[in-house]
């Protein structure tokens, strides 16, 4: 009889977790959607806090702290006044420090890291290059070692090398052969979900774009 009604527990716990990870994928697939059409700053800020939002309900689920995390890096991008870049870029930091939390040494959680650190390069790039450069170019290293599959490690160093200066080892001399290699990796690249990052096109195109002027 116990051993019956412990096997009635563990099925109960089974369907209420199964029930829990349902509806959450369907949140999360109803947020990517709205992710899609984010245009402006105040749309990825929303776009942040919704995911967070989410995160905090599913303490759990490292997705939604990275959506969270990368919603809240392109918000810092967008800004025309760097001079606050920096709380942004904390507050992304604190969103990916709980997703790598939960899924370590993950390629896609090291991207994030390296956006980041871009993020903050940008406040002042020619004070700050020394410092943030070489963070954003490890973190883009770490992404590859951890999966060299995954397109968007070499989607964000393509970008990064396309606005450093040429005499700097940038320009299109060296991005666009990284922005032809991640496109090729882009072609065939499928994701563990459909939650899972697919993102990266945007940049490849923007690279080979200005190469091909």
């Amino acid at each position: 009889m116990k051993s019956i009604t412990v096997s009635f527990l563990f099925l109960a716990v089974s369907i209420t977790a199964s029930a829990q990870s349902e509806k959450f994928t369907a949140a999360m697939q109803s947020k990517l959607e709205g992710y899609k059409t984010a245009q402006t700053p105040q749309d990825f800020l929303d776009m942040s806090n919704a995911f967070e939002r989410m995160a905090e309900a599913e303490k759990a689920q490292w997705l939604a702290y990275y959506y969270a995390a990368h919603a809240q890096v392109i918000y810092g991008f967008m800004q025309k006044d760097m001079s606050g870049a920096d709380a942004i870029a904390d507050k992304a930091e604190q969103l990916i420090n709980k997703a790598d939390a939960l899924e370590k040494n993950n390629s896609e959680i090291s991207c994030i890291k390296s956006m980041i650190a871009t993020l903050r390069m940008n406040v002042n790039p020619m004070q700050r290059w020394q410092q943030y450069g070489p963070a954003s170019a490890e973190a883009i290293a770490n992404a590859k070692q951890q999966d060299p599959s995954n397109p968007r490690s070499y989607a964000l160093e393509a970008q990064n090398l396309f606005y450093t200066p040429a005499q700097f080892g940038g320009g299109c001399a060296t991005a666009k052969p990284v922005a032809e290699q991640g496109m090729k990796l882009l072609e065939t690249f499928k994701p563990k979900s459909p939650l899972h990052p697919a993102w990266g096109k945007m940049q490849f195109d923007m690279v080979m774009g200005g190469c091909n002027k």
